[in-house]
Parts: C-alpha cells; structure tokens; sequence
C-alpha cells in the first residue's frame, strides 16, 4: 500500500497540470480572438485613410490648379495697371 498515495499523488499532480493547460489555452484562445478583431478594425482604418488619401490628393490638384489661374490672373492684372490709360 506504500505506492497508493503516491499514484494518488502523481494524478492529483497531472489533473492540475491539464487544469492549467486548458485555463492556458482558454487564454489563449480569446487573445486570438481580440487580435483578429483589432486586425479587422486595422483593415477597416486603413481602408478610410485610403479614401481620404485620394480625396486630399484630389484637392490638392484642385488648389494647384486653382493657384495656376490665379498666377495667370494676377500676371494679366498687373500688365493692364501697367498700361497708360486712354482717356
């Protein structure tokens, strides 16, 4: 009867090990889980800054263009007020 409370032992020992090993993965399996969800909120982020990225671009070349006529404008304004009047 000597080995019995060792076996006795050695199980109670192996049951809080697998105990341990499933609280572990438990663990495991939600930060899984919250990952994948902050990879889809990522996605989901990165989609909109693309869209605002082609709209900026968008008006950026709008202002540009913009900046151009208003050079061109100012050039022609300047001519003219250079220009004797005809009276």
């Amino acid at each position: 009867m000597c080995g019995k409370p060792t076996l006795k032992k050695n199980n109670t020992t192996l049951h809080k090990q697998e105990t341990d090993k499933i609280k572990e993965s438990n663990k495991l399996v939600f930060a899984n889980k919250e990952l994948a969800f902050q990879n889809k909120e990522k996605e989901k982020r990165a989609a909109e800054l693309l869209i605002a990225n082609k709209e900026l671009a968008f008006q950026n070349e709008e202002k540009e263009k913009r900046a151009a006529e208003l050079g061109v404008a100012n050039k022609s304004y300047t001519k003219k007020s250079e220009c004797p009047q005809a009276v």
